[in-house]
């Protein structure tokens, strides 16, 4: 693994981690999720190196070492993250012209991702969402609401701890033991435990979020989904981010039946909560993961 930084497009520095292999095959761009980093995918980016895939990650804007996890920084902190993770793209589409480039995000990073379809398909060849759900209605309104009277305050800069309690703070009293991170409650703890995990996001933060949930499903933003571009939806059935399943099938007839997307395929881990990679489901989710980005390799054969 090295670590390298690029300039954006306002001229920001933006870190990001970058795992290398012999003789590529392809390269996959890890878009992470809330209060987390690019590091928390080095099982997965080694994995992927064993099987011929570079993989690169950022640290968002807020997060990690761009911004040593302050959880603010000025600006809209979600359209100016989707610009960099556009910006990344590009760079390594550039480096590797012949390679597919498929964007996986999770989370956080899934609704970045949903927003990248709908502004920027060209530039990858297809995408995996990960832990996501079709969010939209009165969490997103009632959301948005607090965020913007935060801000309106003179709280951008504050902790957005309502905010964090009404998400990840309902999330985790879903469970009785443990949180919704996973099933085992050693990866939870260990989350605990991870610098850049766990930490309160701004209201800025927040605000820039639902304001770019909003944008989601609306026919002007998706008409522009380039719907020959596979997709693979992955989720655990306990996942309190995805409705326990419910959200993240309606985000599949999204693309399916609205969209008009060609290739969707939905896997769903029985048992499994929030993070796929950090639960019972570990290997089966690299395994299903490697089998969609070796289609692309498969198809130019």
């Amino acid at each position: 693994m090295t670590e390298r930084e690029f300039k954006s497009f306002d001229g920001k520095r933006i870190y990001y981690r970058l795992w290398e292999c012999d003789n590529p095959k392809g390269v996959v761009q890890v878009v992470h999720g809330m209060a987390e980093s690019s590091l928390r995918y080095t099982d997965f980016a080694e994995f992927m190196n064993k099987n011929g895939y570079i993989v690169v990650a950022d640290d968002h804007r807020g997060h990690g070492r761009t911004d040593d996890c302050s959880g603010y920084t000025k600006g809209d902190m979600f359209f100016d993250t989707l610009k960099d993770v556009a910006e990344l793209a590009t760079i390594y589409k550039n480096l590797y012209p012949r390679l597919p480039l498929i964007l996986l995000g999770h989370s956080y990073g899934s609704f970045l991702t949903q927003a990248f379809l709908e502004r920027y398909s060209d530039k990858i060849d297809g995408a995996i969402i990960g832990g996501s759900a079709k969010m939209q209605g009165f969490p997103v309104v009632g959301g948005s609401i607090v965020a913007n009277t935060a801000c309106l305050l003179g709280r951008a800069k504050k902790e957005g701890k309502l905010l964090a309690d009404m998400s990840f703070g309902m999330y985790n009293k879903k469970f009785k033991e443990g949180t919704f991170i996973s099933s085992i409650k050693e990866e939870c703890e260990k989350y605990n435990q991870t610098w850049g995990c766990g930490f309160i996001l701004s209201n800025n933060f927040y605000r820039g979020f639902f304001k770019g949930l909003k944008t989601l499903y609306k026919k002007k933003n998706y008409k522009k989904i380039d719907a020959d571009k596979p997709l693979l939806l992955i989720a655990g059935s306990q996942d309190p981010v995805g409705d326990m399943a419910k959200s993240v099938k309606k985000l599949y007839n999204f693309y399916t039946e609205t969209v008009g997307v060609k290739e969707v395929e939905l896997v769903l881990y029985d048992g499994v909560r929030h993070e796929y990679f950090n639960d019972t489901s570990k290997e089966r989710a690299f395994e299903k993961v490697l089998d969609f980005c070796d289609g692309f390799i498969a198809g130019e054969e």
